[in-house]
């Protein structure tokens, strides 16, 4: 799956989508003309019924260009006005979507057992895109099977589940969900659902305003006296049918949009879960459970309705031309093709909660949690290591998934044997890169200078943050991180963001001050330190600021041709010590991508500031330019055969910064052709 095709291709589904809102506005702008000019015909045009020639001449003398430019202003300005408020509110990130869905944050250190495995596999595929780990919301009250992927880019995405989801999935089909909603983040699709649901809250805003109107004139209550002093007087109500009427077309015309948007782009996400675990069985099965459980996809939450494009199922009953989602059994067919029809049969002995098999089955993976987070952390540590991206099971599917009576995926037996024996995460830092105080400890303890007087001045930097116990912290974790196999600080970093993405605006203000403090201790930021900073501004920004993301300007590699080269330079300076090695690594990065007669920059031109500067601007490369950039740097660092960790935190950093996930195929081999 080439996900980079699928988001220009997003990109310019935006463009059709925008057509389509234009051509509703103008619809609506007609239909609308033409109640108001039967509204003042009926109520007031006339004083006596007329019929054939004279109503109709009747008719057209109740309409004027003057109505019609009111109408016009009035509806484009409501519109206008509701689209950009819907936006402001959806635009904030999927934080703010999840919540105003019902959800609730996961902790990174839940002791809930369903919660927990959710996040293991989220944090597996999270490895699998090359992307740091997305919070993870649960819809608590939510009995039906469900699942959305939210935000405006990937550095702000969130995932949501239902607790029906958690209940009812093993983890194989979680898994499949899961790999289904990360298609959404890569292939673009986020950001085009957040227009859409703005744009189409527009066209149906005024329908809900009529609603309104004809609900409050029928809903007075109390004596007869008191209903005819309050009741609405006729014209009023025959205005509020008329917008009532006006929006159930609008809703037609947002269903009619939505459905052709996001058809494809289940489908789409389908196959891309299927790459991802290289398992048809997970989400073919997902499916089958939810054509088997008899709530289905549907959920409680009345604001679920307008976003209802962004979930894994189907969320209303609609009719067929209106409905966001292609039906269960095409779905199943398109990765099954030889499927039997037969659903998977609800059994609520084994789903529900508080059953004695719930609770059995619920205390064995409690008791198998700490085993089945060392070996997560192995898996994360090694498959840096090998440069592998894990894309069946899980490693902690052994422990907790096989004392609930699954099967782990095949693929698990190979990985495990793969990376036996690669160096790991230690448990200790794992578990405090998981916990929202200890990860504040992990990121400083990544920035610690080697000598001990910088050191010192660091420690005293973050006691002044005012965070009791975090310097002492610190300190303690001093000695592990530095033992720390320095392929694994990146995973290590990653680790930590979500419970990073826990704190307060308030205290992320606090954090990011004191770790621009803690980086310039010596007076000086090297390219270490710029990488883990950038790493850490790119995907906690959103979540507690106003980030406008980059905006594509350059189509072609040669109108960055300059700022390409301070790059590669930067990654032939800093991964080659032979000049010829060196010289040799640069030209094959910058003609990898079709730029040619450049020459190697001296290393005094390659300065961080320098190296920001042109990273900045390349973050503003279309969406198909963006990845052969990214494999033509890789390509520079791999050209004598081996990929240092310090060239790895530069891709990531770069790739972060211009909100590209690194693809799995230049983490695993970067030097292929």
């Amino acid at each position: 799956m080439d996900f980079y095709a699928a988001q220009d291709h997003a990109r310019r589904s935006s463009r059709w989508l925008l057509l389509w809102f234009i051509l509703a506005v103008v619809l609506l702008i007609g239909i609308t003309n033409v109640l108001i000019a039967m509204l003042i015909y009926f109520l007031g045009a006339t004083t006596a019924p007329m019929a054939g020639d004279e109503a109709i001449r009747g008719f057209i003398a109740a309409f004027s260009w003057e109505t019609f430019a009111f109408v016009c202003l009035g509806v484009v300005a409501t519109i206008f006005l509701v689209v950009l408020f819907k936006w402001a509110q959806l635009s904030a990130g999927g934080k703010a979507v999840a919540e105003r869905l019902g959800g609730q944050r996961i902790l990174p250190h839940t002791d809930d057992p369903a919660q927990r495995r959710c996040l293991n596999v989220v944090e597996e595929m999270a490895l699998a895109a090359g992307m740091p780990v997305p919070p993870v919301y649960v819809l608590a009250g939510e009995r039906g099977i469900n699942a959305f992927a939210a935000g405006v880019s990937p550095a702000d995405a969130v995932i949501g589940v239902t607790q029906g989801s958690l209940d009812n999935f093993n983890r194989e089909q979680l898994q499949g969900v899961v790999a289904h909603e990360f298609s959404h983040i890569l292939n673009g699709d986020m950001r085009l659902n957040i227009r859409l649901a703005a744009l189409l809250k527009g066209i149906t805003f005024i329908g809900d305003v009529g609603e309104v109107v004809v609900r409050g004139g029928r809903s007075h209550r109390g004596s007869l006296s008191t209903r005819s002093k309050n009741r609405l007087p006729p014209q009023a109500m025959a205005v509020g049918i008329a917008l009532w009427l006006i929006g159930l077309l609008g809703g037609l015309f947002a269903g009619l949009i939505k459905a052709a948007v996001s058809r494809q782009r289940e489908l789409l996400a389908d196959a891309s879960a299927v790459q991802f675990t290289r398992n048809p069985e997970g989400v073919a099965n997902a499916l089958k459970v939810i054509g088997g459980y008899p709530p289905g996809t549907n959920l409680l939450e009345p604001r679920a309705t307008e976003l209802s494009h962004i979930f894994f199922g189907q969320i209303d009953q609609l009719w067929q031309l209106a409905r966001t989602h292609p039906p269960l059994p095409d779905r199943i067919r398109r990765i099954q093709p030889h499927w039997d029809g037969q659903y998977i049969k609800f059994d609520p002995a084994s789903t529900y909660r508080g059953t004695a098999l719930d609770q059995e089955r619920r205390a064995t993976e409690q008791a198998e949690s700490a085993e089945a987070r060392r070996q997560q952390a192995a898996a994360l540590g090694a498959a840096v290591i090998a440069g592998t991206a894990l894309g069946g099971a899980a490693a902690d599917a052994t422990a907790g998934d096989a004392a609930a009576g699954e099967t782990a995926p095949a693929g698990d037996a190979d990985f495990s044997t793969a990376v036996e024996g690669a160096a790991v995460i230690p448990d200790e830092l794992a578990e405090q890169a998981r916990d929202p105080f200890g990860a504040h400890a992990v990121v400083y303890g990544l920035l610690l200078a080697d000598d001990i007087a910088t050191q010192e001045a660091q420690y005293a930097l973050v006691e002044a943050s005012g965070v009791r116990g975090l310097a002492m912290t610190t300190r303690q974790l001093q000695p592990g991180i530095a033992a720390l196999a320095p392929a694994l600080r990146l995973s290590l970093l990653e680790l930590a963001l979500p419970a990073l993405k826990c704190m307060s605006a308030e205290q992320y203000r606090g954090f990011k001050d004191t770790l621009l403090q803690v980086t310039r201790a010596d007076n000086k930021v090297d390219l270490y330190e710029w990488c883990l900073y950038q790493v850490v501004r790119h995907y906690l920004d959103p979540e507690f600021l106003q980030v406008t993301p980059s905006k594509p300007r350059h189509r072609k590699a040669v109108h960055v041709r300059q700022e390409y080269r301070t790059v590669v330079s930067v990654l032939a300076w800093h991964g080659h010590q032979d000049e010829e090695d060196r010289i040799a690594a640069f030209t094959r990065g910058v003609e990898s991508v079709g730029l040619y007669n450049l020459t190697l920059r001296p290393l005094e031109e390659c300065g961080v500031a320098e190296f920001s500067r042109a990273v900045n601007k390349l973050a503003n490369c279309y969406p198909l330019l963006k990845p052969r950039l990214l494999k033509g740097m890789a390509k520079c660092a791999a050209h004598d055969g081996e990929l240092l960790p310090r060239e790895v935190e530069i891709l990531v950093a770069v790739a972060a910064v211009m909100d590209c996930p690194v693809p799995a195929s230049v983490r695993a081999n970067p030097a292929l052709d």
